[in-house]
């Protein structure tokens, strides 16, 4: 299983899938993805901290940056 850092809240998120796990029955699922925001930046965000952006405007790095570490 890979990890990546979520670029909100810096935790280690799983990515699966992949060549990681041809040879096993592992079944963790993803828990996060890479989001292009309004401004044309793209981040890898848990899906926790996607919960926390504003649902009210466009999205921008700004944003990411406002999140709690």
């Amino acid at each position: 299983m890979a990890k990546e850092p979520c670029d909100g809240c810096g935790r280690p998120v799983n990515i699966g899938g992949g060549i990681a796990n041809i040879w096993t029955l592992e079944t963790t699922p993803t828990e996060g993805m890479t989001v292009e925001l309004a401004d044309g930046t793209e981040h890898f965000l848990c899906y926790d901290c996607m919960e926390d952006l504003p649902d009210d405007r466009d999205v921008t790095a700004e944003d990411i940056d406002a999140l709690e570490r």
